[in-house]
């Protein structure tokens, strides 16, 4: 770390435990991440507060390279083993580690990206009612039968009806597996 960590106490007094504590899991974030600059951890004590409830309020601040931080913020107001302060202080780093985790994962960019399904217009119906094409944003047309249409919406698609679809290729060209009405304005439903 390029500066040392600051711990501050609140409504309460300094414990050199505690400081302790907080330096050891400090240098395990910096051993397992090296990429921490500068770190503030504000130790709060729950004191008689009806709104605390009780509750060690943890606070990490954890300055990272390009202007980058990790902030773990507030208790979680429900959870009654905070009122233990080993576990608020271990919770807490717990909740940093993740978030360090991730984004390391982000700056290597190891993260999962999902591509959106494609939108077309229904372009004709067979009159029957069996089947029909869409056409995509490309231009291609695409053939959708019947059951492939979720939600058993087939009645409701008009020529001009806004869908989402996932398509492969048939034996007689591109057809649609699953085919999606959108709502009003295109928007998924």
């Amino acid at each position: 770390m390029q500066t040392p960590v600051e711990i501050e106490f609140q409504d309460m007094i300094a414990s050199p435990e505690v400081e302790e504590q907080v330096a050891d899991h400090v240098k395990k974030l910096e051993k397992r991440y090296g990429r921490i600059t500068a770190g503030r951890i504000v130790i709060k004590d729950p004191g008689d507060r009806h709104q605390t409830g009780g509750l060690y309020d943890i606070n990490i601040r954890l300055a990272l390279p390009d202007g980058r931080e990790v902030n773990i913020g507030r208790t979680p107001k429900a959870d009654e083993r905070h009122s233990d302060l080993a576990f608020a202080i271990n919770d807490a780093f717990k909740r940093a580690r993740r978030r360090l985790q991730d984004n390391a994962r982000l700056m290597e960019g190891r993260v999962k990206s999902h591509e959106e399904q494609p939108i077309g217009t229904v372009v004709r119906l067979d009159p029957a009612g069996e089947f029909g094409f869409l056409r995509s944003s490309d231009g291609a047309e695409i053939y959708f039968h019947r059951n492939s249409i979720l939600d058993g919406a087939f009645s409701e698609l008009t020529v001009g009806s806004r869908v989402s679809f996932a398509d492969e290729i048939g034996e007689k060209g591109a057809q649609a597996t699953t085919v999606k009405l959108l709502g009003k304005h295109g928007l998924r439903i």
